[in-house]
């Protein structure tokens, strides 16, 4: 209210003034010179010259509230003056409102279609402008709204051709306003109006030239060929890819892939020294550039596999969801089902939206994606990433080349799991005696850590790939795989570590939504740790017998320093217990 006040008093103040003058002209023009008239011309002339001081003070009251076209407008025509006359009174109005970080500041405005004063100023190459938006506090890297005329206008709640109107008027009328230009930042603009000064302002403040747009396209994309311009943004782009690669290169000096996946995998050492190496080699440059990096992760369910792939996919990108896909494989068991991967052909339902993988590849082509399950899709699927992993591209239904040499796939099959599973324990059993016999000629030494496991030369060649030759039926696919990875079981020691950490997240769980405190005996760990042979894992014994003691508990209305029971699943169980300890309930219970 308090901003709509001037303008009230400007509007009151001019009618007043137009009132005053008509009446007073009139009664001049009419001659008024016996003296009986002369006190009354008199006071007409008072009061014109009083409605000429109340125009003054209009004018001046309207002169100080900030007017959104005429800030738009400077923006547009490159006046500096009123720009920053604007503004001044834009930040005076907003400084005391809080706003959130993304939306930027008070000159970062948006005008009620979508865009910022500074992409009208790019767009229209007045670099003077952009400097002084810049100057005062303007974002570079801020998204334009604008998706064309009638998804604007249905925004703005105004009809489509007047929002067409406005954008060739308000913004810049050389370009197609039915056009939708959601995500352009003021460089995307600067770069298609080949505004050398303006693009060099905005890189100057950091502006982003990587930057994409819905599309996917970066400001390089609309600058013109062999233009000043475009040899800006490339020598821009190629000094960030240098930092990005140099800040890259330091931080896995400092912090080691081996060092990111430990922290979240129990066990698989040669495992993770396996893929390690590998990513390594490739980021050095000792792999070949022009194939993708291909895993086959073999082993066990349950055991890893899937959580170094996300693990890997977390550690290149930064936790960027799009940089991690993952494909089921099993829904891909029909020879009809390859163009759900790639797309439909012309002609098909399904053609314009394109395939499950392609898509994703599109948007990020050095993703690391996960094909699960892989043994169980179609041979003609497999065909299909044959031709991916062998020359790093892949041709959609549409006909368009996808290049991804830079992504890494990783495929997760059961295959030989029980072949493994029963190496992998041998290997275990050999370690352990050749660690007692250590032991007893080191007595009084530091216990040394556990020896990573190693499969032999033999085991790989003479039982695992005979297994995989029969299930994928070609030389040449399993010649395409960088590395194939062994999970072995785990230790006892790992178990143990598993089973405590599950433990200590339901405990959290218990205390967040029940007001429960879980306690357990050190038994409870092996009891669980041992049941985890059987089919039914330990993280299922652990739920059921859990809630189904909690439900007992509610039910009966008593649980305070309760007994609750946990089977281990054996032959002949024995029961374990947590002490549970709540703060809503009144006696104890035992319940088995």
């Amino acid at each position: 209210m308090s901003s709509l006040r001037p303008a009230t008093c400007c509007v009151r103040a001019l009618r007043r003034t137009a009132r005053l003058a008509g009446v007073a002209a009139h009664r001049i023009s009419s001659g008024y010179n016996s003296s009986g008239n002369e006190r009354k011309q008199r006071l007409d002339v008072n009061r014109v010259t009083l409605g000429v001081g109340s125009l003054a003070l209009a004018l001046l009251a309207a002169d100080h509230v900030f007017n959104e076209k005429r800030f738009f407008r400077a923006a547009q025509i490159g006046n500096v003056e009123e720009l920053k006359r604007q503004a001044e009174y834009l930040i005076a109005k907003e400084s005391q409102q809080p706003k959130k970080d993304d939306e930027g500041g008070p000159v970062d405005r948006r005008h009620p279609l979508g865009w910022t004063a500074l992409m009208v100023a790019a767009a229209n190459d007045k670099p003077d402008v952009v400097r002084e938006l810049i100057k005062l506090g303007a974002k570079p890297d801020l998204q334009e709204q604008y998706a064309g005329a009638a998804t604007a206008a249905s925004a703005a709640g105004m009809h489509p051709l007047d929002a067409l109107q406005r954008r060739e008027d308000e913004f810049c009328g050389g370009m197609n306003a039915r056009a939708s230009f959601l995500g352009w930042t003021a460089l995307h603009y600067a770069a298609l109006a080949d505004s050398h000064d303006a693009a060099a302002a905005l890189l100057d403040a950091g502006a982003d030239p990587a930057a994409r747009d819905h599309a996917g396209r970066r400001p390089l994309h609309y600058a013109r060929d062999a233009s000043p311009t475009r040899d800006l943004i490339q020598r821009a782009v190629r000094r960030r890819e240098e930092e990005a690669a140099a800040a890259a290169a330091e931080e896995r000096r400092r912090f080691p892939l081996e060092r990111r996946l430990k922290q979240y995998i129990v066990g698989q050492r040669a495992a993770i020294h396996t893929v390690a190496a590998a990513v390594r080699r490739k980021e050095n440059g000792w792999a070949d550039d022009d194939h993708p990096l291909v895993f086959l992760f073999l082993g066990s369910s349950g055991i890893g596999k899937t959580e170094l792939a996300k693990q890997l996919a977390r550690y290149m990108h930064k936790d960027d969801p799009a940089a991690f896909i993952r494909l089921d494989m099993s829904e891909y068991q029909e020879k009809h089902e390859v163009a759900k991967l790639i797309g439909a052909p012309p002609g098909y339902v399904g053609h314009e939206e394109g395939g499950q993988l392609t898509r994703a590849l599109a948007q990020r082509a050095d993703a690391v994606v996960l094909f699960d399950e892989v043994d169980k899709a179609h041979p003609d699927v497999l065909t299909v990433l044959l031709q991916l992993f062998d020359e790093g591209r892949l041709t959609d239904g549409k006909g368009k080349l996808i290049e991804c040499k830079d992504a890494i796939f990783v495929m997760t099959s059961n295959l030989a799991a029980d072949e493994i599973a029963q190496y992998g324990l041998q290997l275990r059993r050999e370690a352990d005696a050749l660690a007692a016999t250590r032991r007893g000629k080191r007595e009084g030494e530091e216990e040394e850590q556990e020896p990573t496991l190693e499969v032999s030369r033999h085991f790989k060649d003479n039982v695992v790939r005979p297994i995989l030759k029969r299930q994928f039926r070609r030389d040449e696919f399993l010649g395409r795989i960088n590395e194939i990875v062994y999970f072995l079981p785990f230790s006892r020691a790992e178990l143990l570590a598993l089973v405590q950490a599950e433990l200590q997240r339901w405990a959290a769980r218990a205390r967040q939504r029940h007001g429960m405190l879980l306690l357990w005996e050190d038994d409870v760990l092996g009891a669980l740790a041992d049941g985890s042979r059987f089919k039914t894992t330990k993280y299922d014994k652990l739920d059921q017998s859990t809630a189904l003691a909690s439900s007992r508990a509610r039910r009966s209305g008593r649980c305070d320093n309760s007994t609750l029971p946990v089977r281990t699943g054996r032959q002949n169980p024995r029961e374990y217990w947590f002490t549970v300890y709540s703060y809503f309930y009144a006696s104890d219970i035992k319940m088995k």
